[in-house]
């Protein structure tokens, strides 16, 4: 009896199977790391146990592989994003602690983008959220728009410019 062997996209090798996103793996380690404020055995055993665990079991959900390109360019996407809500939380006070709030426009912006991935909008949306005074609401059917409320705003396309070349440009640079 002759054995065929499975030459199908379907056959995965060892690593592809034990690690489906490495980069996902390495980003649940260190955020489980930073959460325990610790680096003792135990804590890394843990973290080690979730971040190849969870990607094994959630990879059905996005089977292909996300190529990350420009791994500097995450870096530099991790800085500009923790500058912002620096900022935007000294903003966010001063509007609260010493603007009328009659005075204050609040406004729905909607966003023109350029990315497709749905990786990359789902960062881009989790960005502008986690920015104080601004909140990402939806995207539009064909996710070319995104809907953002921005607690106190003069100028529209300044917003526009700001959430496209900070964060989308770089996006479109990390994502593929």
């Amino acid at each position: 009896m002759e054995e065929t062997v499975s030459t199908s996209p379907e056959r995965k090798s060892f690593l592809q199977r034990w690690l489906p996103h490495p980069w996902t793996t390495v980003s649940l380690v260190l955020l489980w790391l930073a959460l325990q404020n610790s680096v003792s055995n135990g804590n890394l055993l843990v973290a080690l146990l979730l971040g190849i665990t969870l990607p094994i079991y959630t990879s059905s959900f996005w089977p292909q592989r996300q190529t990350l390109r420009n791994p500097f360019t995450v870096f530099e996407l991790v800085v500009i994003v923790m500058w912002d809500i620096g900022v935007a939380n000294v903003q966010v006070a001063w509007l609260v602690l010493f603007k009328d709030p009659s005075q204050i426009r609040s406004r729905w912006v909607s966003v023109p983008l350029e990315i497709v991935s749905s990786e990359a909008l789902t960062a881009l949306a989790a960005i502008v959220s986690l920015t104080p005074g601004t909140i990402s609401s939806d995207f539009s059917d064909d996710n070319r728009f995104l809907l953002v409320h921005c607690l106190d705003l003069e100028d529209a396309d300044s917003l526009i410019d700001s959430v496209k070349n900070r964060y989308e440009k770089r996006l479109k640079r990390i994502l593929i």
